[in-house]
């Protein structure tokens, strides 16, 4: 496997485009938080039987969030600290969405579609197809370039060399 700065070099070559990046830094979050969304009214502990107050938590997007986790801890503990805290806060907006009486599946679907289609002008505007076209792992390694930059724009160590 990759290291993490490998995948985040290879990532990078595909998004030089300064209109590009800022797209990323806009949908990268919204599609991480909307899969999530979606994930989450796929009920896997109901259909285990599991009682209903533990049920509500075990779902698509809990336990994809754990496979996850286990490739970020196998880049680094850091990757694996942060996107816990992306999925940590996500997860507060999904419970606060379903308390406020509205649809998940139907917001995180239209935030879902629309948030890729932005992705895709990003990437016509770029002139490079993404990168998970080439392996869909990279569809993991998004959201850790957008951590990277975020780095890099208040002073933290970052692990990526940017141009």
């Amino acid at each position: 496997m990759r290291t993490q700065q490998e995948f985040l070099q290879a990532y990078q070559r595909d998004h030089q485009n300064p209109t590009n990046q800022l797209i990323h830094m806009i949908c990268v979050p919204v599609i991480v938080f909307s899969t999530l969304g979606l994930l989450w009214c796929v009920p896997i502990g109901q259909w285990l039987g599991l009682d209903a107050a533990i049920a509500e938590f075990v779902n698509a997007a809990t336990v994809g969030g754990l496979f996850a986790g286990l490739f970020y801890l196998k880049l680094s503990l850091r990757s694996a600290l942060v996107m816990t805290g992306w999925f940590a806060l996500s997860v507060i907006g999904i419970l606060a969405l379903g308390g406020a009486g509205w649809w998940l599946a139907g917001v995180s679907a239209a935030l879902w579609v629309a948030a890729w289609a932005v992705q895709f002008y990003g990437h016509e505007v770029e002139g490079a197809k993404p990168s998970f076209g080439e392996d869909l792992v990279f569809l993991l390694i998004g959201p850790l370039f957008v951590m990277e930059k975020v780095y890099r724009r208040f002073g933290l160590q970052t692990t990526l060399q940017f141009n």
